[in-house]
């Protein structure tokens, strides 16, 4: 007895040492702490048609996406009711739409992403993960494809960075159709956007949304100014993902997606067509990292720190 209570206490102090928390609350939040301050939460309940984190914050604290739909802010937009937090999904899978798919939206037939078992949940001084299975199904439930996903958080005194490991498994034949309305995104604050004083800028040097969006491009940064603080945040794309480099559906309202499918908006072109079909057993993986970094895009070194996930395996 006294070697367990021992042991149990042990677990507690390494529990409370860990700079990376991740806990439970129920069976549809998972928060996630940095350093002993709160970081984000992956919602998934029932309530939800598609898993998102929200909010995401620097390391100094600073919320740097949306709060509408989830809380009111006074000054947040309420267009685009879909784009919640850090979301991945996409809008044309077999003709469904996973991506603009609040049941408030009018529009084609919906699927929905619901969770099917939270997996490991992983504490630690360095990283923590969340790892998760999900099914895609139609309007009527039935499944076409599944999504296991792993988000790892890394501790660090400056920066706040996420990976996404993905490996989506076709159970139907899941045609993933060319619309722009995907795939890999995040719905910035107000305060970060184009329309005001926020740049996006990918690993070419092009800046604003007329030189990025629809460009193919392994990084794109979009920094500015948030609560009087110099910050931004990047989405880096895996070299290893389908059809890498990746194309950007990113607008200076405020949405900043990574979507490899939207050949034929990305270059006003009918002709092409960049959709993808998963076939019944056949497996994809997509890995992207977002990392959240004081300063503008010039001083965040961003082409080394993306040298550097790119050999990651």
């Amino acid at each position: 007895m006294i070697r367990s209570l021992s042991l149990l206490g042990l677990g507690l102090a390494a529990a409370l040492s860990a700079q990376v928390k991740i806990t439970s609350h129920g069976p549809s939040q998972v928060a996630v702490e940095i350093d002993g301050k709160p970081f984000t939460t992956l919602f998934t309940g029932p309530e939800t048609t598609k898993p998102y984190l929200h909010p995401l914050r620097s390391a100094s604290g600073v919320i740097v996406t949306r709060m509408y739909p989830m809380e009111k802010k006074q000054g947040d937009s309420t267009d685009h009711i879909h784009q919640r937090g850090l979301w991945f999904t996409h809008g044309d899978v077999n003709g469904l739409d996973f991506w603009a798919n609040d049941p408030t939206q009018q529009g084609p037939k919906k699927g929905r992403v619901q969770l099917k078992k939270l997996g490991e949940l992983k504490s630690g001084k360095k990283t923590g993960s969340i790892s998760a299975t999900f099914d895609w199904v139609d309007a009527d439930g039935k499944l076409l494809l599944t999504e296991d996903r792993t988000m790892t958080f890394h501790a660090d005194p400056k920066l706040r960075i996420v990976d996404f490991d993905v490996t989506f498994t076709g159970v139907e034949k899941s045609h993933f159709g060319d619309t722009k309305e995907g795939f890999f995104a995040i719905r910035l604050a107000e305060e970060l956007i184009g329309k005001r004083n926020g740049k996006m800028v990918n690993a070419a040097g092009k800046a604003g949304e007329k030189e990025v969006w629809g460009k193919a491009s392994p990084w794109v940064d979009y920094s500015g100014q948030v609560e009087g603080q110099p910050l931004g945040i990047a989405i880096f794309d895996h070299p290893s993902n389908p059809k890498h480099p990746t194309y950007w559906h990113s607008r200076d309202y405020g949405l900043f997606a990574a979507n490899a499918f939207g050949e034929h908006d990305f270059f006003n072109d009918k002709s092409r067509d960049g959709g993808m079909t998963l076939a019944p057993g056949q497996k994809w993986r997509f890995r992207y990292r977002v990392i959240i970094h004081p300063g503008l895009t010039a001083d965040a070194g961003l082409q080394a720190a993306y040298n550097i996930f790119s050999k990651s395996k």
